[in-house]
This record gives C-alpha cells, structure tokens and sequence, in this order.
C-alpha cells in the first residue's frame, strides 16, 4: 500500500449485508447505482463515452467488486476519471485507497471533510444509544479513525461545479458530516444525495436486510447536528427532484420521491430525528 496512504488503525470488513447487495440498476442512461452490502457507489457517465466518475467508494474489503462492476458497464480497464466522496464515512471510502492506486485518479471532497480524509481528524464516536434498532447498536464495531489520502484528496472548486462531472452541481448538505455533500443536475433534476436522507431506515437491521422503502433522515447513528440536518433536507426538497439515488436503500422517483420529500421537510423532527440519542436535543423543536 502506498506509504502516504493508509487506513484508519480500527479499519476491517463489516460483516453486513442486504437482499440488495450485489445488485445494481440503470436509473437513467449515465446513471446506475450499484449496492455493495449495505451502501451504494454511483457510476455517472455515458457507457458509450466512456467518460465517467465514480461516486463514493463503498464498503472495507470491495475493491475488486467495484472494479469488476465499472468494467462490466465501461469495458475493461476502463477507469473513472475522478472519484468524488458525498463524505469520508467508512462505507463511502471502504476501497477508496486500492482504487486510488488501481486507476491512479484524483478523489475531490468538500473542504470540510478533508480533515477526516487526511488523517487528521476522527468523527465523533457513533451512537449505539441512539433509537433506532440494532444496526445503531452494532455501531461502535464500525471503522471511525480517519483514513489518509494524503495529496490524492482535493477539495471540490469552490464554484459548486463538480470536476469531471459536467451538468451536476455540487450543494453542501452538513448535518451527517460537517462537509457532506449531493450533487443536482437541473437539466433532469437527478439528485444523488449521499446520506443526506436516505430511503431505508439503516438503523433496522430488519429493514436494511429488507430494502423496505421509505424515506427517512440520515442514518441516526452517526448523525451528530440535526438541525443543520433538516435545513440540508429541506435544501435538497426545494430543488423538486426527480429522481435520487441515495447512500443506503433503493432510488426514488416521481410523486413518491416528492411526497416523501415534502413529508420529510414537513416531519422531520418526528422521522428523522431520533427521541433519543447523545446527540439528540431531548426537546425537539
């Protein structure tokens, strides 16, 4: 591995997983969402031009199914031209370092997220207290030493446009993380909106292992600041999408995605927001 690189010293594979993993869905011509266990990577691109990023870098241990599946869609030795994190959680890097070296492109992040990228900075414990069932409770088994990517990581221009990604814009999301980020294009209005809300609830390990769908807040565990959470969600509303791929759970279009997304705005402190936590406020505003 390359020196400058390296995993968080608490880093290893999550034995997790979802009817889902493995699968993976054409949304639209230049966008298909791939599940890996318990989290989705996108690929954003045209398979004719071969010109595509990668979004997010999945789960410890599945570089080579991430590999194989851009070279099942691209063709081999295809490679992204860039790899762009909605944030550095454990499962949104678990193989960015080997794919980092495998294709040797650059990975782009908010600047608020850089710290947690190089090493400089953990996230806050999760919360195995937090309501929510036992995937929150299998919490503090997950990776939560920041990884190292050295100068591989850039922060993403400061313009809102995102590298290698033409039409999409980035929109910082903060509340899961502090440099959590979707990306919009407006010409279709596609949202790929990371962990900013989610369609699973991935608190239950019922419904993770299910897919059920329904819309929910970021994932509880991990979220530490909610109001800067809901104000993200309603963000993301006011942009009418029409379609989003989210972090964990199935893409959601049309009426369902809006109505989801209005009830989210409107409901937030009764969906999303866990009645309690050590990151919860015990009155709810």
């Amino acid at each position: 591995m390359d020196k400058e690189m390296e995993y968080g010293s608490d880093y290893k594979f999550i034995p997790a997983t979802s009817v889902g993993s493995g699968l993976g869905l054409e949304i639209l011509p230049d966008l298909y969402c791939h599940t890996i266990q318990i989290v989705n990577i996108c690929l954003v691109g045209n398979p004719e031009t071969k010109d595509f990023v990668l979004i997010d870098a999945g789960m410890p241990e599945s570089a080579n199914e991430i590999i194989s599946v851009t070279e099942e869609r691209f063709g081999s030795n295809s490679r992204p031209k860039a790899i762009i994190l909605t944030h550095g959680h454990f499962d949104h890097v678990g193989a960015i370092i080997e794919l980092v070296e495998h294709w040797d492109v650059p990975v782009y992040a908010h600047e608020l997220e850089l710290p947690f990228l190089t090493g400089q900075m953990s996230y806050p414990e999760p919360d195995p207290t937090v309501e929510g069932g036992m995937v929150a409770k299998m919490s503090p088994l997950f990776p939560n030493q920041p990884i190292h990517l050295g100068n591989h990581v850039q922060m993403l221009p400061s313009d809102g446009s995102v590298p290698e990604l033409q039409g999409f814009r980035w929109i910082h999301t903060p509340g899961h993380t502090p440099g959590h980020v979707a990306f919009f294009r407006e010409e279709d209005r596609s949202l790929i909106a990371g962990d900013a809300f989610v369609t699973v609830k991935q608190e239950s390990l019922y419904k993770v292992l299910t897919q059920k769908l329904e819309i929910s807040g970021p994932p509880r565990y991990l979220t530490t600041d909610w109001q800067a959470a809901w104000e993200s969600v309603r963000k993301l509303e006011a942009l009418r999408p029409t379609v989003a791929v989210t972090g964990h759970g199935l893409p959601m279009s049309g009426e369902m995605l809006s109505s989801s997304l209005n009830k989210l705005v409107n409901e937030f402190d009764r969906i999303a927001i866990p009645d309690y936590g050590k990151y919860v406020n015990t009155h709810k505003h």
